[in-house]
């Protein structure tokens, strides 16, 4: 069976974290209908707007299964249940549907017992929490509305509502993070007990005010109490002892999960399995080509409200380029890759490339599976550079 998943963009937020170098922004709640209004359009009219956009949705897709859909952001727990409920039911009637994982992001403070009960009867059934500290003093550095308590109060919300499966994302560098209080937030959210676990490193990029203030050498948002690189990674490695401890299973560079409860609907991103991609900036991938809306909500509704589909990237896959994908994204995963799969569908070999990696102790060949070494996965990038040559 052919299996689709379906990623919603929603690019509204309360607040602009200062870390943040996503495309959202801080908007009137007027104007979450005419979004979520046009969200439904697309879905309806996808294959419409992709004809005229350029985009060769191949056949395999069009008969697909949806059995993911993940609504991200932005906060998508800021629109109101009904929207959500929207949002669903427009795929449900637009695709043949057996869903498995329906996710939705959500921020702590917008949780509610109502909020939650309608998220579960709309078919909701994951919530991925950006919780990013347990620390109030880096929440607040960081520019975050909500606080240790939220995420308490929350998560007890949700269990009462009937979510079995909640996500807790944090974040290594955050400006004041030390490593005590880094430890504290790693203890609470194992006491929390999600069932998946996300860790991300502080990007450091001119796309966020931060980035842009440490990039510049300044002192505004707290850039100057930001951990060193060698601390962050300190960090991280002191999250994969903790969470193995705790039972987790590290399956992908940045994510843990307890037994059988691994994203199914991020799985796709990395094993390049197809997915699609409504509302502003979101992305696609057919297995042949990938293409993104425009970032811009504005111009997003307008394009979709005048009957077209503002595709503001597009890109038909070589073959060259689609190998790089099948390695970089493949080895993010701590299983690794078929390599005897590979070599056979793309027609190389792929030994002078694992070989000098592998005598450097930064991957191990069992068979034909390779993956990073154990111990390795904080220097993952220096071996996806070093395998790009």
């Amino acid at each position: 069976m052919n299996t689709l998943g379906i990623y919603v963009q929603v690019p509204f937020c309360q607040t602009k974290c200062t870390y943040c170098n996503f495309h959202t922004g801080v908007v009137s709640s007027a104007r979450f209908a005419p979004y979520v209004q046009c969200v439904c359009e697309e879905i309806a009219r996808h294959q419409e707007f992709y004809a005229a956009a350029g985009v060769d949705l191949p056949a395999g897709i069009a008969d697909a299964v949806v059995d993911t859909i993940y609504i991200g952001g932005g906060t998508p727990s800021l629109l109101d249940a009904g929207h959500l409920r929207q949002i669903v039911d427009a795929i449900r009637g637009n695709f043949v549907a057996k869903l498995t994982e329906v996710t939705l992001e959500a921020d702590p403070e917008t949780v509610t017992a109502e909020k939650a009960a309608a998220w579960v009867a709309a078919g909701i059934n994951r919530v991925s929490f950006g919780v990013q500290s347990f620390s109030d003093e880096e929440l607040k550095a960081a520019g975050r509305m909500h606080r240790r308590a939220d995420v308490y109060r929350a998560a007890a919300i949700l269990r009462r509502a009937g979510i079995a499966n909640i996500s807790f994302d944090l974040i290594a560098g955050l400006p004041k993070q030390t490593r005590g209080s880094w430890r504290e937030s790693l203890d609470a959210l194992v006491e929390l007990g999600p069932e998946h676990v996300s860790v991300y490193l502080l990007e450091v990029d001119e796309g966020s005010r931060l980035g842009g203030e440490i990039l510049r050498g300044g002192k505004r948002y707290s850039a100057g109490d930001v951990p060193r690189d060698d601390d962050m990674a300190e960090f991280y490695e002191t999250a994969c002892l903790v969470l193995e401890a705790a039972g987790y299973q590290h399956y992908e560079i940045s994510n843990w999960a307890r037994p059988g409860f691994a994203s199914r609907h991020n799985l796709k991103y990395w094993r390049r399995e197809p997915y699609l991609g409504f509302g502003a900036g979101a992305h696609s991938f057919s297995g042949t080509e990938r293409w993104a809306n425009a970032h811009d909500a504005a111009r997003y509704v307008n394009a979709v409200m005048a009957g077209r589909l503002p595709v503001e990237q597009h890109e038909r896959l070589t073959r060259e380029g689609a190998l790089e994908e099948e390695l970089f994204l493949g080895l993010r995963q701590l299983e690794g890759i078929d390599v005897a799969r590979i070599e056979r569908e793309y027609g190389v070999q792929l030994d002078s490339r694992f070989a000098r990696l592998t005598s450097a102790g930064l991957i191990e060949r069992e068979g034909s599976l390779v993956r990073l070494a154990p111990g390795r996965v904080s220097v993952s990038n220096e071996v996806f550079v070093e395998l790009m040559k």
